[in-house]
């Protein structure tokens, strides 16, 4: 899923993609290394200029689209997917940190929307003092830096050392550079052969009054220019994914496709996992620049540590997934491979993004609201003055039937359950839950059952159990996973044959979540012995205290008994909660409603979150490397947010949901299994106490295992989403 969510980014996306194309084949690019080594703007420049591609993000007044960074960003990630050469990035990074200035940058800036190429220097090593007629003295050496060699337009930060006052900010001189002997560019061997590199040396060069330009925030740089060079990072991840799976459906061998092979499979589905994560967490970076700046080292840090080193990853596993004609020179892929190399480590080491994004979680968190305080008023305040009331109530159970009867449980069932919630609706009323820090309420297993009852079950079985279990008094549990059927659902064995008045169900389950609490289950069992293994299932309520139920606690390697096994002994079944027609349960079983409750907000972690590595920083130890692990923490669990809110969007506009629930499903299992992991390393001595962390490592198998393993899902994603072959 591309950055662009609203339809007018998609138009861009798709003219920026087209021009692209057309104006600049790779073929062309390949022709002209040389060239692009000395930092000359491509034959296609003009015209790029003439649609303004270059000024989405500027002021209307000097020409630009008066859009902003998140459009630009649309921009970038399309003519990175296109591998566009020369000085597009360089050059719109830099006006798009000029155009965040706290002042007005006056020519600079106009020359740059006029169609000036330009480069940015903020590295470290320029050092200016005062010249004593209100002008600077720059010296000193920075870079390497993108697009230096050839630009036109070249602004650069210089640190002005402290007067005796170190307690004090320190302060930035901000300036164009002028040409001239004190001004030396030197050209670097790139490892982007499509872009020029270099570094800036000054020996007392002076920069008048007339050159000084206004301040840009710290964090408003490093926003920019992380979210831009995400946004490329986010093109090249795709078509590296587009290039290796048409790669792997055509490529025969041993008589068939290798996109059949299920190692190839599992490759090609982790990269889009690492696309989607990509894409999702540039995006977020762009839209940061709208929000409060309190959010900006939020945001740059967890793009800067997701989506650059995910296009490191994805070019090298498309090399691999191509075979020996992915690492010749005569394919393209080692050209987007180098550009990614050239980015990640244009923005820095990892090491210092880990403890910036570290601290910077300890002090504030993201925002991820779907909408904005101001949408659906007359509902907010309904909603508003219903919760405030359930808040003030004494009883849980009397608080619980309140939300129940307002709609509020499950706001997106048809009324009279819910309120027949759209997706605006719901996260307006999750809005409201968190503003006064209520947790939303959950059936639990409730939440799969009551959809198939009001999509399949009849009038008198919705009004038997919907409104109680929303109510709080009935539990359900799912009895479909059977020691032989587990992964390979609808191998089951549980029978269930006709006798007076309904049916009889013998058979074990296992693995079954809230048995030993549960007041009703469902079942999936087979009543046609004879039918193919997908047919002849039937969907069937059970009453978990009828005779015949015997349901076992199975204790874990935790020691704790979270889950069960339970045998079906003749338990009789009145026909009246057989759900749907007799050997549709199949059907049933998979049945994903389109009116599902939107996840909003943040997806939280269970194992290994942000949270478990706050707690270690008053133990013994290392701040610095529980700092820096909970930067690489907050960058999963935000890159996580950040999927999910970009799909709980693309719902509110209307559009179709992709494969965000698989992909969540899968690296919200790895960043736990990796975070829990890596909280073990930082307990030293007391990873032999059975503490939280500890035990928590040892329940992981739950998360990892629990509704379909990783291989399972990523099963899902190669051959559903992506097409491969079975």
């Amino acid at each position: 899923m591309p950055l662009a969510v609203t339809d007018d980014q998609r138009a861009l996306a798709d003219a920026a993609a087209a021009f692209a194309t057309r104006a600049a084949p790779v073929s062309a690019t390949r022709a002209a290394f040389a060239a692009c080594a000395k930092g000359e703007a491509p034959a296609a420049w003009p015209e790029l200029v003439r649609q303004g591609l270059h000024a989405v993000h500027l002021p209307e007044a000097l020409g630009g689209a008066g859009a902003g960074l998140a459009e630009l960003a649309v921009v970038a990630e399309q003519l990175g997917g296109a591998l566009f050469p020369g000085p597009y990035l360089p050059t719109v990074l830099t006006s798009a940190v000029l155009a965040g200035a706290d002042g007005d940058p006056g020519d600079a800036l106009a020359s740059l929307a006029e169609g000036a190429t330009g480069a940015l220097v903020v590295g470290e090593g320029l050092v200016a003092t005062p010249a004593g007629d209100g002008g600077w003295l720059v010296d000193g050496q920075a870079g390497p830096v993108l697009g230096l060699p050839g630009a036109e337009i070249v602004v650069a930060r210089a640190a002005i050392p402290a007067r005796g006052k170190p307690a004090e900010p320190a302060e930035t001189l901000w300036f164009v550079v002028a040409e001239g002997a004190s001004a030396t560019v030197t050209a670097a061997d790139g490892v982007d052969l499509t872009r020029a590199v270099g570094t800036l040396s000054l020996h007392e060069h002076r920069v008048p009054p007339a050159r000084v330009l206004p301040s840009v925030p710290e964090d408003y740089v490093r926003l920019a220019g992380t979210a831009l060079l995400a946004a490329e990072a986010s093109g090249i991840a795709a078509w590296c994914l587009r290039t290796a799976v048409e790669y792997v459906k055509t490529r025969i061998q041993f008589g068939k496709p290798v996109g059949a092979f299920q190692a190839v499979q599992h490759k090609a589905a982790m990269m889009l996992v690492g696309a989607e994560r990509a894409s999702a967490s540039a995006w977020d970076a762009a839209r940061a620049a709208s929000q409060p700046p309190d959010q900006w080292r939020l945001a740059a840090g967890q793009a800067a540590l997701t989506a650059l080193p995910l296009a490191v990853d994805l070019a090298l596993d498309c090399v691999t997934l191509l075979g020996g004609i992915g690492f010749t020179w005569e394919h393209d892929v080692h050209l987007y491979w180098r550009r990614a190399i050239s980015i990640a480590a244009l923005a820095g080491s990892a090491g210092d993004w880990e403890t910036a994004l570290g601290e910077a979680a300890l002090a504030g968190t993201r925002d991820f609201s779907a909408v904005t305080g101001g949408e659906c008023a007359a509902l907010r305040a309904e909603v508003g003055a219903v919760l405030d009331e359930v808040a003030a109530m004494p009883d849980e159970a009397e608080r619980r039937i309140a939300l129940a009867e307002a709609g509020l449980v499950a706001p997106h069932y048809p009324v009279p359950y819910g309120r027949a919630a759209g997706a605006r609706e719901q996260a307006v009323i999750a809005q409201e839950f968190a503003a006064r820090n209520l947790a939303a309420p959950t059936t639990v297993i409730g939440e799969w059952v009551l959809p198939t009852i009001l999509a399949h079950g009849g009038h008198e079985q919705q009004d038997r159990f919907v409104r109680p279990t929303l109510r709080g008094e009935l539990v359900w549990c799912q009895l479909f996973s059977e020691p032989g059927a587990g992964s390979d659902l609808a191998s089951l064995r549980t029978r269930a044959k006709r006798v007076e008045g309904g049916w009889s169900l013998s058979g074990q389950k296992v693995w079954n979540s809230l048995a030993h609490k549960a007041d009703w289950g469902v079942c999936l069992a087979r009543t046609d012995p004879d039918a193919a293994k997908h047919r002849g299932l039937s969907y069937f309520l059970v009453d978990m205290r009828s005779p015949g139920v015997d349901v076992r606690p199975l204790r874990q390697a935790t020691g704790e008994s979270e889950f069960n096994e339970v045998f079906l002994d003749e338990v009789f079944v009145p026909g009246d909660c057989l759900v749907g027609d007799e050997g549709a349960g199949w059907t049933l079983a998979v049945t994903t409603l389109s009116n599902e409750r939107l996840s909003m907000g943040s997806t939280l972690l269970n194992h290994g979150s942000a949270a478990r590595f706050r707690e270690l920083l008053n133990s013994p130890g290392s701040r610095a490397d529980v700092v820096r692990a909970l930067g690489r923490a907050s960058a999963r669990e935000l890159s996580l947010s950040a999927l999910n809110l970009k799909s709980v969007l693309v719902r509110l506009a209307d559009g179709e949901p992709g494969p965000e629930a698989s992909v969540l499903k899968v690296y919200s299992a790895i960043a736990q299994r990796e975070g829990s992991r890596e909280l073990l390393t930082l307990l030293g001595h007391s990873g032999a106490v059975a503490s939280e962390p500890v035990m928590d490592h040892i329940g992981l198998p739950a998360v990892l295992l629990g509704g379909g393993t990783i291989e399972i899902q990523l099963t899902v994603l190669a051959t559903r989403v992506l097409g491969l072959p079975r």
